[in-house]
């Protein structure tokens, strides 16, 4: 997790680090769950995973993403593209589904694979660049947003 540019200071930025990392926490859970309990087992952890990311997902998408995309508009395409990719691999699962294809698992662990890379270039180059370029207007913008979509998460303690 990125601590150096202090980004995580704001409330908007660290609810979004805080679901990564209950996300990688999930991703973890994958290979132990192919184990375990095969496909269907994979598909609970696919469905905890699309549960963190939809809020999240539009927090970005619909908040943090329009404040950048005029100055990176090529690197927030590619996450968007990225954001696709992920969701239709976990929507394979959605209501309680195990996916019939037996490719699925793997296409899920290569998705997953993606998602934790994601995650680091959101952290590492989104969210600073988000810190130095965003003004108080749009990080309202995050916000209300945020409220809009809410959290899965339980509040920090304060």
């Amino acid at each position: 997790m990125c601590e150096y540019c202090g980004c995580q200071s704001l409330a908007s930025i660290d609810e979004l680090t805080r679901e990564h990392d209950e996300v990688v926490r999930l991703i973890s859970h994958l290979r132990p769950a192919l184990r375990e309990g095969g496909a269907a087992r994979m598909a609970e952890v696919a469905r905890e995973i699309a549960t963190v990311l939809g809020p999240h997902t539009r927090v970005e998408e619909h908040g943090l993403f329009p404040a950048l995309a005029g100055e990176f508009p090529d690197q927030i395409a590619a996450l968007e593209a990225e954001h696709r990719t992920v969701e239709a691999v976990l929507a394979e699962a959605a209501d309680g589904a195990t996916p019939p294809d037996p490719a699925w698992p793997d296409r899920l662990l290569e998705a997953m694979a993606m998602l934790r890379d994601h995650i680091l270039k959101e952290q590492d180059g989104v969210f600073p660049a988000a810190l130095a370029n965003l003004s108080t207007e749009e990080w309202e913008a995050v916000e209300a947003e945020r409220e809009k979509a809410g959290s899965v998460l339980p509040r920090p303690a304060a």
